[in-house]
């Protein structure tokens, strides 16, 4: 089955081949579920926003959690930029990992999304190394929460990286009384 349960990716794209190929390269990787959407509106719908009250419903976005948007740049109405700003200014979607990508590479553009909160900017076409990075979005976005009060979270999310062998408890094939 796997070694864990996987990243959900919401692919927006108006280009049906981008989004296809993208949807491709994730679900190849074998780490990936992959929701696509053909537009900036549709995505806001798959997490639960009604754009004429700006409300959420929380049934859709539990029942469909996004662990990550992968974004198009240039796509007509909502851009990329218009659909990260949105996320970024809800509260309860607002910590979603957001990646834009892009066949333009414009250093403006670009460190405008960063600056809104975009996790990347990747130049399209997507590569291998782009989809292990969003792995490493996803993983690194909600392990502050248990170290409360901490300042040093970054320092500690690190730590197992060093040369103390790394405690994890392994409980396949245990019993539990």
């Amino acid at each position: 089955m796997g070694e864990g349960p996987r990243i959900h990716v919401l692919v927006v794209d108006d280009c049906v081949l981008d989004r296809k190929i993208v949807e491709k390269l994730l679900l190849k990787n074998g780490a990936f579920k992959v929701t696509t959407a053909d537009s900036g509106k549709k995505a806001l719908e798959v997490l639960g926003v009604k754009e004429d009250d700006e409300k959420i419903e929380f049934a859709t976005v539990s029942d469909s959690k996004i662990d990550i948007i992968l974004t198009d740049y240039c796509m007509p109405g909502m851009n990329g930029y218009d659909l990260l700003s949105a996320v970024k200014e809800h509260n309860m979607l607002k910590s979603i990992p957001v990646v834009l990508m892009s066949s333009e590479n414009d250093p403006l553009r670009i460190s405008r999304c960063l600056d809104t909160g975009a996790e990347d900017f990747i130049l399209k076409p997507l590569l291998p190394k782009d989809v292990w990075k969003m792995r490493d979005y996803v993983a690194s976005a909600p392990t502050p929460a248990p170290i409360v009060g901490s300042k040093r979270k970054m320092t500690l999310d690190i730590m197992p990286e060093s040369n103390e062998p790394e405690r994890r408890p392994h409980l396949a094939g245990l019993a539990v009384a």
